[in-house]
């Protein structure tokens, strides 16, 4: 395996069960947060170690954009907000093309649009994105052929 660059990476979107299979390129930096919640279970037999496994999984993507209102990912980001529209995106870490890119596939519903306007710089927009609820569950895809 290669190291990859963030500016190599890719985010595509779609109306709900389609895939996402339309890319987003007005994104700047963006972060995929994977974390697992815990649960305690230590016995007397762990010698006074505590013993924890994992459960229940849970992904927020943030992200920001330039607000540029000519842009139809900006525009269907902001409108799936507005109208509480869930959306399908994929976080790849190369083009969709690429069978060595990878990541998170899931129904999203957008949590946070906010907008910074900075005096010396464009207007952009933080986004903030969680899988919600729909018929299929989030999952690890490759891209590729």
């Amino acid at each position: 395996m290669s190291v990859r660059l963030g500016l190599d990476a890719r985010l595509y979107y779609g109306p709900a069960g389609t895939g996402a299979t339309t890319e987003i390129t007005n994104v700047k930096d963006l972060t995929l947060n994977l974390e697992k919640a815990e649960a305690d279970v230590t016995t007397r037999a762990n010698n006074g170690w505590r013993a924890t496994v994992g459960t229940l999984k849970d992904a927020s993507i943030e992200f920001q954009m330039v607000w540029d209102s000519a842009d139809g990912g900006f525009t269907a980001i902001r409108q799936a907000f507005l109208d509480n529209t869930p959306l399908d995106f994929k976080i790849l870490s190369g083009a969709d093309t690429d069978p060595e890119a990878e990541g998170l596939l899931a129904t999203c519903e957008v949590f946070s649009f906010t907008r910074n306007e900075a005096l010396e710089e464009a207007i952009t927009v933080d986004v903030t994105i969680k899988p919600t609820y729909a018929a299929n569950a989030p999952t690890w895809v490759n891209g590729g052929p």
